[in-house]
C-alpha cells in the first residue's frame, strides 16, 4: 500500500469516527432534553468537535436531522421490515412487517418521540428525518394494499386506496407508540394488537 492510500484511509476512518461520535451526541442530546430545541453548539461540544465540524459533515441541522433519521433506520433493524414486507403471502408480509416495525420503534422509542414532537417546534428542521421515514413508509403501504388486493385477501368493501390509509395508520409511529406508551403494552404486546387491527379491518372473509 502507498503512502498516499494509506493517509486517505486514515482519513476516511477519522471522518467515519467523527460522524459517529456527532450523531451519538445528538441522539443523547435529544433524550437528555426533548422539549427543547437541538442546539449545534451544545452537540458539537458534548461531540468533542468544532461547532463548524458540524456543519462541515452534514451541511445544516436539516441535514444533520436527516442523517440521523436514516441513522435510526439502519441501527435499529429496518431491514428485517424490508425483508417481511416481500414474504410471498401478502398477509404474512403485513403480520411480520408489523412485529418488525414494532421492534425497530420500541429500540429508539424516546429519539422517535422527540423527533415526532419537534415538528412544531423546528419544523424546517426536522423535515429531513421525517422525509426519510415517511417516504419509504408510503410507498411501502401502497404496495402491500395493492399486493392484498391482487392476491385476493383484500375485503371486497374495502379500496386499495382505503387499505392503504388504513395501513398508514397502523403502521405509523404515533399509533404505536399510543400503545407502547400510552397504554403500557410490551412491544410485542402492541405489536399483536396492530396485527389484530390489521386482519380485522382489511381480511377478506374466509370460505
Amino acid at each position: 500500500m502507498t503512502t498516499r492510500k494509506y493517509t486517505q484511509q486514515v482519513r476516511a476512518v477519522a471522518a467515519d469516527e467523527t460522524r459517529r461520535r456527532i450523531l451519538d451526541a445528538m441522539r443523547d442530546r435529544l433524550r437528555a432534553a426533548p422539549s427543547e430545541a437541538l442546539s449545534i453548539e451544545r452537540v458539537a461540544q458534548d461531540a468533542g468537535v468544532a461547532r463548524s465540524t458540524v456543519y462541515v459533515v452534514f451541511g445544516s441541522k436539516a441535514g444533520l436531522f436527516e442523517a440521523l433519521g436514516g441513522d435510526l433506520l439502519e441501527r435499529t433493524g429496518f431491514q428485517r421490515i424490508v425483508d417481511a414486507a416481500a414474504l410471498p403471502d401478502a398477509r404474512d408480509a403485513v403480520r411480520e412487517s408489523l412485529r418488525a416495525a414494532a421492534g425497530v420503534y420500541a429500540a429508539e422509542r424516546d429519539v422517535a418521540r422527540t423527533i415526532y414532537s419537534m415538528w412544531s417546534l423546528e419544523p424546517e428542521a426536522v423535515r429531513g428525518a421525517f422525509e426519510v421515514v415517511e417516504r419509504g413508509r408510503a410507498e411501502g403501504q401502497r404496495w402491500m394494499a395493492w399486493r392484498l388486493a391482487e392476491e385476493g385477501h383484500l375485503h371486497p368493501d374495502v379500496t386499495v386506496e382505503e387499505a392503504t390509509d388504513i395501513l398508514w395508520v397502523i403502521t405509523s409511529f404515533e399509533t404505536f407508540d399510543q400503545l407502547y406508551t400510552g397504554r403500557g403494552l410490551s412491544a410485542e404486546d402492541t405489536a399483536a394488537r396492530l396485527v389484530t387491527m390489521a386482519e380485522r379491518a382489511l381480511w377478506a372473509p374466509q370460505g
